[in-house]
């Protein structure tokens, strides 16, 4: 149990007695991002980004940054390369690097 969630219910407690931590709704878990804006990251992915962007391929970092800028969803860069796990994507393996045809 984290210290911060240790401290709600000791003031809970200290201010309600028991009634405080009986009577609370749970917490839920943080809105998830959209289907939508997944299958936008997966179809991004798998083209060149913009030739405005000057990348040669998607960092996760960019591909947060630029779903961010251009869909008004904040999403970090560890969803984008957790999403890209999922789906056996490497974009920075892509094309035809020297490293990809292994020189």
């Amino acid at each position: 149990m984290s210290p911060p969630t240790v401290d709600l219910w000791l003031g809970r407690y200290a201010a309600e007695g028991a009634a405080g931590l009986f009577g609370q709704r749970p917490g839920g878990s943080r809105e998830q991002v959209p289907a939508r804006i997944g299958a936008r990251v997966l179809a991004l992915t798998r083209m060149s980004p913009p030739a405005g962007t000057g990348l040669s391929h998607w960092s996760s970092r960019e591909m947060a940054a630029y779903i961010t800028r251009t869909e008004r969803v904040a999403v970090s860069y560890h969803w984008v390369a957790k999403l890209w796990r999922e789906h056996g994507l490497k974009p920075h393996r892509s094309g035809t690097s020297s490293y990809q045809r292994g020189w």
